[in-house]
């Protein structure tokens, strides 16, 4: 059964780039999600004008792969303990947040939170925003899939290969080896 769910983790391109290798995942658009402006561009994103976050939404197949698989994952492959910062992107549009689209969404949601503080996972507590799904605007095409035509760059080599080697080492059994 195909579902969606939006996710923001920092910049688009790194959350883009794991969930495209995982097991069940259909599609991963980046894109913006939850401002106060149609239609937003990335130039006004990235200066923090809009209240968008960089996100992407996930299209996945909940037969094979579950939501709570795909936000076990999310979680430790971004640092869900910093407001509005990921590594050095700095700002609102660099938030951390999972917007659901239906009340079952959300309770998953909050119980795999729940359940990585009752756990100890991280040193400090998760700030991750909880939040309904609000438009998802896609991104500008020169972001779309970014990494793969990309990855040769400095920020890829230095931001987005760490990422994909803790997915590698952690989530190996998740990742779809033909994609």
């Amino acid at each position: 059964m195909n579902k969606t769910i939006y996710l923001a983790g920092g910049c688009f391109w790194c959350t883009e780039a794991i969930f495209q290798r995982i097991i069940g995942v259909y599609e991963v658009v980046p894109g913006y999600i939850d401002g106060f402006i149609n239609n937003p561009a990335y130039r006004e994103v990235s200066l923090g004008k809009t209240g968008h976050t960089e996100a992407i939404s996930i299209e996945y197949n909940s037969n094979e792969v579950s939501l709570v698989e795909l936000l076990l994952i999310f979680f430790n492959t971004h640092d869900p303990t910093t407001l509005n910062k990921q590594g050095n992107d700095i700002g609102t549009q660099y938030r951390s947040g999972v917007y659901y689209i239906d009340l079952d969404q959300y309770e998953v949601i909050k119980q795999v939170i729940n359940q990585l503080e009752k756990e100890s996972v991280f040193n400090d507590p998760i700030v991750t925003e909880v939040k309904e799904a609000t438009p998802f605007y896609k991104a500008e095409e020169d972001h779309i899939n970014y990494y793969s035509q990309n990855s040769d760059q400095s920020y890829c080599t230095y931001v987005i290969d760490p990422k994909i080697k803790k997915l590698q080492k952690y989530f190996s059994k998740y990742i779809d080896i033909k994609k």
